[in-house]
């Protein structure tokens, strides 16, 4: 029996993808079927970084073509394209930027800054091209976290500034340009002015996932990025404690008054485990995060662990994903920021570049 498209496409329908949970045809990641003979090459293409599992996908989607009976020679590229997503009505993605990512809590002390550093980290790890915005004026901590302390960025015209370099990602804060001991005294105008500077005037350079660490609560700089800036999703970040879930709920429900989707729900500080005895501890409580996705519909994409380890690499200026890259609370940041992106994907394409904008002139 010859080998058709159909049977290559039938074959691919019982294969699901580690990531997505669906099949690659369903998904419409398989492209380019090439059939000559017994021979059939294809490309996979994701929409969602994952550097780590490339060769993972590309050997189990050649196994199962091999399944079929007769098959010759078998060819299989895995590649990943990340497009603009759709924003908030009336808004249109930032140059230089396909998709912004706020990653926000209710409150402060849950770990949202030392969350957002890994997640961006996690996601040029797996071959994004990554930018991270420090939006807490009056606390920027990314400058520490990221071992920037003390560097200022360029600026070729007085007016736009080039984001600094750290770990392969692009970073932009007001840190950089205050001294470190420095108090922020600014009234809430100022401050929504500074974020909308900084997220304008930087020259992102082809930024697949802008990641924004927003300050705790609800007020005028979240209300601005909502009304203003052209974010295709929101993190809430939460600890499992009952005080932090109030909070995270006001968070999420904030976001959804003005049209910002939830991508997901991290739960931080999940579960402790002893150095010396291994013994497990629910120190902040169990399960509240994921009752919290419960409860609102949304997605759990994972829950970190409460380790000393990462604290100190983060004040070291080396992040987890870094400076421990094969460290178990490492893949577990990856395997969020994956998720992530997933979510991302599996939102409507931006379509505003396809359609020119009409002019209407008197002649």
């Amino acid at each position: 029996m010859a080998l058709t498209t159909e049977a290559v496409q039938a074959a691919l329908k019982d294969l699901i993808d580690p990531n997505t949970h669906q099949d690659y045809v369903s998904t419409r990641s398989v492209k380019n079927i090439r059939i000559a003979g017994t021979d059939v090459s294809l490309d996979i293409e994701l929409g969602y970084p994952a550097k780590t599992q490339l060769d993972e996908i590309r050997r189990a989607v050649i196994a199962q073509l091999r399944s079929l009976p007769g098959i010759g020679n078998v060819s299989v590229q895995v590649t990943v394209k990340i497009v603009a997503h759709t924003v908030q009505r009336g808004l249109k993605p930032l140059p230089g930027v396909k998709n912004i990512i706020a990653v926000a809590s209710g409150k402060g002390g849950v770990g949202k800054s030392t969350t957002a550093v890994n997640l961006a980290l996690a996601l040029a790890q797996e071959g994004a091209i990554v930018g991270l915005l420090d939006a807490d004026i009056y606390g920027p901590s990314q400058p520490q976290m990221l071992g920037l302390v003390g560097q200022k960025p360029d600026s070729a015209d007085g007016v736009s500034m080039e984001p600094l370099q750290a770990y392969g990602l692009q970073a932009m804060s007001i840190g950089f340009m205050i001294d470190i001991d420095s108090p922020m005294v600014w009234r809430g105008p100022m401050v929504t002015q500074a974020l909308e500077q900084l997220l304008k005037q930087t020259n992102w350079h082809d930024v697949d996932y802008l990641v924004v660490d927003m300050p705790p609560g609800t007020g005028d700089t979240q209300l601005t990025l909502a009304q203003k800036v052209p974010v295709t999703g929101a993190v809430i970040v939460t600890t499992p404690q009952d005080i932090a879930l109030i909070d995270a709920r006001k968070g999420l429900k904030m976001f959804e008054k003005v049209g910002i989707p939830i991508l997901g729900l991290v739960e931080n500080m999940s579960i402790h485990i002893c150095s010396n005895c291994g013994h497990a501890e629910h120190i902040f409580g169990q399960g509240g995060g994921e009752q919290m996705c419960r409860d609102y519909d949304t997605d759990f994409l994972g829950a970190l662990p409460l380790e000393l380890s990462i604290r100190e690499l983060t004040d070291a200026g080396k992040p987890t994903v870094v400076g421990a890259p094969d460290s178990r609370a490492a893949e577990i940041y990856r395997t969020i920021a994956r998720r992530l992106a997933v979510k991302v994907a599996e939102r409507a394409r931006d379509m505003t570049a396809r359609f020119p904008t009409i002019v209407v002139q008197n002649t």
